[in-house]
């Protein structure tokens, strides 16, 4: 399968508290909710075809306790498209702390990691997706584990929150393998790693 990431993201890289008021308040969060007023019909669209691309979701433990606790709750999950993959295919979580997941057909992944999620690659299917999942990504960008990347730039800057990139790290040259704007401004990025600048 190949590793992909799907990310929303503001103007000044903030990736904290994207869909609620209370989504996470971490760090002292208060600006939660930033993506909401954003979305358009083409948006909702591009990231249901997303998910129907995957055979298997990977999450670090923040992310899968918010996803849990709304989309694996869903009364009839099958109205929604995107609540219906999320609650029927497998997901695995990265974590060393969680050792009993509520949500169906979930695997924690508390050992070796690299060798877990390469395992999990080497399987056939489509995709293997990671939604949000900050801390995450920027572990699997530093393992070379990500094959493409999703990059949602919504035009606001939140001006606080955990940002998808730290302040340092490596710097890495990306190919540029699809590009769109929504009615709203979102601009859709996809890129692959393409190793070290030149």
């Amino acid at each position: 399968m190949k590793l992909t990431t799907t990310t929303f993201v503001s103007v000044d890289g903030v990736m904290q508290g994207i869909s609620g008021r209370d989504e996470d308040r971490s760090g002292g969060f208060e600006r939660g909710g930033w993506t909401t007023p954003l979305w358009d019909n083409e948006a909702r669209t591009y990231v249901s075809e997303v998910y129907q691309r995957a055979d298997a979701l990977l999450f670090g433990r923040r992310t899968y306790e918010i996803f849990a606790g709304s989309w694996g709750v869903m009364v009839d999950p099958g109205i929604n498209p995107i609540a219906k993959a999320l609650n029927t295919m497998p997901k695995y979580v990265a974590s060393t702390t969680l050792t009993d997941p509520q949500w169906a057909d979930t695997t924690v992944l508390s050992g070796e990691v690299v060798a877990a999620v390469g395992e999990l690659k080497a399987k056939p299917g489509g995709e293997l997706q990671v939604h949000g999942s900050g801390a995450l990504f920027r572990w699997l960008l530093d393992n070379d584990l990500i094959d493409e990347m999703n990059l949602f730039f919504f035009p606001v800057v939140v001006g606080q929150g955990t940002r998808l990139f730290p302040d340092t790290g490596s710097d890495r040259a990306l190919d540029l393998v699809g590009s769109r704007a929504t009615p709203t401004g979102i601009t859709i990025q996809v890129y692959r790693p393409a190793g070290r600048p030149q």
